[in-house]
């Protein structure tokens, strides 16, 4: 993009990175973005004190398998550095439809997380946009989210309201 300024031709920088699907080769960076996530939501729940770093091996595969079948849409933003700024990922699950949930197709918003290097410049913004038109083109009648405390202000902005259900979680 460029801009004239007099008899000058300036270039201007978008303030956003541009927004693209994920591909295979940004598997690493993936992985190293997820962790981070984790690392900030912190606890025993989200970053155990095993340090077990294994999970991060199975990430990588499973990522690999959903880039190559599509059944997950992962957007990025790349950074000036080569790494990725940022990265989105949704889902969308089939269930059965009711008098709430029409055709029963549920959008989930798995995790958005962008390099603390690389906060504040609208990257988690222009991801939601993005996984937000994918699961309208895919009909979906909700989308579902957990919110960390610092993006609750962004997903709100963009419509995301309380759930009625409580969430509950069981482990095996």
């Amino acid at each position: 993009m460029s801009q004239r300024t007099g008899d000058h031709i300036t270039a201007v920088r978008p303030a956003t990175g541009a927004v693209r699907p994920a591909a295979r080769d940004d598997v690493a960076e993936l992985v190293r973005l997820r962790a981070l996530l984790f690392e900030h939501l912190g606890g025993d729940y989200f970053n155990p004190a095993s340090g077990d770093t294994g999970w991060q091996d199975a990430l990588a595969l499973v990522l690999k398998g959903q880039l190559a079948s599509g059944a997950m849409r992962i957007l990025v933003v790349d950074g000036d550095d080569g790494s990725l700024a940022a990265c989105a990922i949704g889902t969308v699950e089939q269930r059965l439809p009711g008098p709430h949930l029409r055709n029963g197709r549920v959008g989930l918003v798995i995790g958005v997380v962008t390099d603390p290097a690389h906060r504040r410049r609208g990257h988690s913004r222009a991801l939601m946009r993005g996984l937000l038109d994918w699961f309208r083109e895919r009909g979906v009648a909700r989308v579902d989210l957990y919110a960390s405390h610092e993006g609750e202000p962004l997903y709100r902005d963009l419509g995301f309201v309380n759930h009625p259900d409580p969430a509950l979680y069981w482990r095996p």
